[in-house]
């Protein structure tokens, strides 16, 4: 418990949670919690952005897809309605594009999922120029790579034929990936 008393939240730690995986959501927020954020979640871009206008967190995290649209458009409401406050975009892949857009918008770090809770409170609190550490274990490029096609193939509907042309990949290639375990 004494690295959580060790964390300077300021005077004002009021954190917002936007995702639409309620599991990942209920987890985050306890762990952000116990670390000493007062926290508030919603699960989409309209209870994201209601909550960022009535109430502006000092802190934010969000997805950046969410089932209602895109967690840049809360982004920017926060931005309009207090512009100190400190944001972290997540992603389930991560693409340069995007954390471009993100970052230009407002956003004060951009991180890939799976992110955990020391990952995104370091970035939260991270200042100035200063970059957080690497995390203590990342996922392997076949693993990121294996993510990116099941993301990709959950979001074709699970056609394999969409999700091989969208992938540019071959359809038997794809198959024998999607029958394989996924990679460490």
């Amino acid at each position: 418990m004494a690295e959580n008393s060790a964390l300077d939240l300021g005077e004002d730690p009021t954190l917002l949670l936007v995702d639409d995986d309620e599991p990942f959501l209920r987890r985050l927020a306890k762990a952000m919690e116990k670390r000493g954020f007062s926290v508030e979640t919603a699960g989409s871009v309209a209870g994201g952005r209601a909550i960022a206008t009535a109430r502006p967190p000092a802190y934010a995290v969000i997805d950046l897809r969410l089932e209602d649209g895109n967690g840049l458009d809360v982004v920017e409401v926060l931005r309009a309605k207090r512009p100190d406050a400190r944001v972290v975009v997540l992603t389930g892949y991560g693409a340069i594009a995007t954390a471009v857009a993100a970052v230009k918008i407002g956003a004060t770090d951009y991180l890939s999922k799976p992110a955990d809770a020391n990952d995104i409170t370091n970035a939260l609190l991270a200042t100035g120029d200063d970059l957080p550490p690497p995390p203590e274990n990342p996922m392997s490029a076949d693993r990121v790579k294996w993510e990116h096609i099941q993301r990709v193939y959950e979001l074709c509907d699970r056609n394999v034929s969409e999700t091989a042309r969208r992938l540019n990949m071959h359809r038997r290639t794809l198959q024998r990936i999607l029958a394989k375990r996924s990679p460490r």
